[in-house]
């Protein structure tokens, strides 16, 4: 795969150091990237970043295409079909500005999953960052394990949601493929990846879950913005019931709970076991009222859902 050209694509907003620090990993990358396509909401955030590192980014060698879009325009699908536009690699590599490669080799490696026949998308494990509390580490060791594995439709009855779960936040994939599956699902609140994933893998493809390609990126989110965050994946579930009508989200949400509160009281953190059941609790009243938002009014979706222009556009 070593004569396979990938590109990357990289929505942002306010960029800062992180990203900054990720355009000089994906640099000393041993397969470099033959461009990066930034999708930059806001402008203004733009220009206080390269105003303050400019001197940083001057030095790269990577080429960098960047465009601008209003807070209003952007969308989780329809943006990354625009940056997928402007790319003619044999790979797209989807990336979000906070995740950071661990190591030289993460396009090498989510590039080698394509070897195996009919994988059409790969992802990469997401490891916690140095200041994720306990709760956060433990989540992000549920849902990215340290054992790669292929996923298609004859898992479905063995794995449930978990096969067609894949993350943008660092994915991998096949550009032919993607341009003819017509991209991503637009517009789209959220879970534009796993609905993509799920229509592909029903055309008879793979997605491949790659642990030995790592990403560092976590969040310590407060129940609240869980709230937020579940009410969209909720709402996402009910504008595709193709995908998510036939499978379970509860199922696996109620596994990781159990599995979690387990070893942390094994481990005498009776807090954090609190602190779980409280973020837990939030996460499902988000996708509850997400599942019925049809119902509720609209000032009040406004104020719970993370991704208010979504909502705009759909009124």
């Amino acid at each position: 795969m070593r004569d396979k050209r990938v590109d990357v694509i990289i929505p942002t907003y306010r960029p800062d150091e992180r990203f900054l620090e990720l355009l000089l990993r994906l640099e000393r990358q041993t397969h470099r990237p033959e461009k990066v396509v930034v999708i930059n909401t806001e402008q203004a955030g733009w220009d206080e970043f390269v105003k303050k590192h400019g001197g940083a980014l001057s030095h790269l060698t990577l080429p960098l295409e960047v465009s601008h879009i209003e807070k209003a325009q952007f969308d989780h699908g329809a943006t990354r079909n625009r940056a997928a536009l402007r790319c003619s690699g044999d790979y797209l590599l989807m990336m979000t500005m906070d995740a950071l490669p661990a190591d030289r080799y993460l396009i090498a490696v989510l590039l080698d999953a394509f070897s195996h026949p009919g994988v059409a998308v790969s992802y990469a494990r997401q490891l916690p960052r140095k200041n994720a509390d306990l709760l956060e580490r433990r989540t992000r060791s549920f849902n990215y394990p340290d054992r790669s594995c292929i996923k298609g439709m004859e898992d479905l009855a063995k794995m449930g949601i978990k096969t067609y779960f894949c993350s943008d936040v660092c994915a991998m994939y096949d550009r032919s493929l993607f341009a003819k599956a017509k991209g991503f699902d637009e517009p789209s609140i959220f879970n534009e990846d796993m609905v993509f994933a799920a229509g592909i893998m029903k055309q008879g493809y793979k997605v491949y879950y790659q642990a030995q390609a790592c990403v560092y990126h976590s969040h310590n989110y407060g129940g609240l913005k869980q709230l937020s965050r579940n009410f969209d994946l909720g709402v996402s579930q009910v504008c595709h019931p193709e995908v998510f009508g036939s499978v379970s989200s509860e199922k696996e949400g109620i596994r990781m709970i159990l599995t979690q509160a387990s070893q942390l009281a094994a481990g005498g953190h009776y807090l954090t076991v609190v602190k779980l059941f409280w973020i837990s609790g939030c996460k499902w009243i988000g996708y509850f009222l997400g599942r019925h938002y049809q119902k509720l009014p609209e000032f009040l979706i406004l104020r719970i859902t993370m991704n208010p222009e979504y909502w705009q556009k759909k009124g």
